[in-house]
């Protein structure tokens, strides 16, 4: 314990600091009428104490299997070994790491290890380990079955007269005269063909 009077009256008084806490400060401001102080607490990483775990893992041993077999094959993408790593350590029946510790050991952040837990304890072990799959495609598709078709029917015909053979800007004019849609860039028009190859 040491004592520091500064040039405003004041005392500050450091102590060794409790458990959880990295550095304990108590700031005392000597006035004419009395004495004040303040209590200041200052942490490690953590960033406070440490609090009770509210998604807590606990695997079975089937499951505690599949992720030992994903992380010992590196099978998967590296989103996929990660997260069966993480669920690995934090199983309470297992390990039982801190997420920090978690965090540390596979690079990457603690609220990442907290999504892991909250997933699994709220939507259960397969979408957690595999991800979410998409309910739609990430673009909506421009052209139906039935367009397309026109669109390659039209591209197997002859070509207008004074061309010798279809460009994509070509066909792509003639689609929207043929009002098979009402616009289309010739990009789509490519990409449409391309299925075709």
């Amino acid at each position: 314990m040491r004592y520091e009077v500064t040039q405003r009256k004041s005392v500050a008084l450091y102590m060794n600091a409790p458990t959880h806490a990295k550095h304990v400060l108590v700031l005392c401001h000597v006035y004419d009428f009395g004495l004040s102080c303040s209590l200041f607490l200052t942490f490690g990483k953590q960033g406070g104490f440490p609090m009770q775990k509210k998604y807590i893992v606990r695997l079975s041993d089937e499951e505690r299997d599949t992720l030992k077999e994903v992380v010992k094959k590196l099978k998967g993408t590296g989103q996929k070994v990660r997260r069966a790593q993480i669920l690995l350590k934090a199983d309470a029946n297992g390990p039982s790491w801190s997420d920090d510790r978690i965090a540390d050991a596979f690079s990457c952040r603690t609220r990442t290890v907290e999504k892991v837990r909250q997933r699994l304890v709220e939507r259960g072990f397969d979408e957690t380990l595999n991800g979410k799959k998409r309910a739609t495609p990430p673009t909506e598709k421009l052209l139906d079955g039935r367009q397309e078709a026109k669109i390659i029917a039209t591209r197997l015909g002859a070509p207008p007269i004074g061309y010798a053979n279809w460009s994509l800007r070509l066909l792509a004019r003639k689609v929207v005269e043929l009002e098979i849609v009402d616009s289309i860039s010739y990009e789509t028009v490519r990409r449409t063909l391309k299925k075709t190859v």
